[in-house]
């Protein structure tokens, strides 16, 4: 599977649309107020049922990281680092970090996008200058 061909559902299929316009959501629970990522059918604090999908900062600080040395798929180009990056907002996204600098746990990290071949995109952080 390569990244054109991420599967979405009922649940994650709207959270995917926004991406279409470099929009980036978390899901909100009406019923105890948690932001969750990624979107779930249930909220993950209080099993409510009641979840709307509402924009989220374009901040984060890195919490930790890795740099991938080999591929995962051929034609995967490596290295490339993926971080767990803890959105302003609360959630906490695993995610790519792109850009020349060299990452550190802390570290201010701003939202771009990585594009996918149907017009979707994969969110992605960079360093916050």
């Amino acid at each position: 599977m390569n990244d054109g061909d991420i599967p979405t559902d009922e649940v994650t299929g709207p959270w995917w649309e926004q991406t279409r316009q470099r929009r980036l959501t978390v899901q909100h629970c009406a019923v105890c107020g948690l932001a969750q990522l990624p979107p779930r059918l249930l909220c993950t604090g209080c099993g409510g049922e009641r979840l709307a999908l509402v924009a989220a900062g374009r901040r984060g600080i890195v919490d930790a990281y890795t740099v991938v040395h080999r591929a995962p798929t051929p034609g995967t180009a490596v290295p490339y680092t993926i971080a767990r990056v803890r959105l302003v907002d609360g959630p906490i996204l695993l995610t790519r970090l792109v850009g020349d600098f060299e990452p550190h746990c802390d570290q201010p990290v701003v939202l771009t996008w990585l594009p996918l071949p149907d017009g979707r995109a994969l969110p992605a952080f960079t360093r916050e200058l």
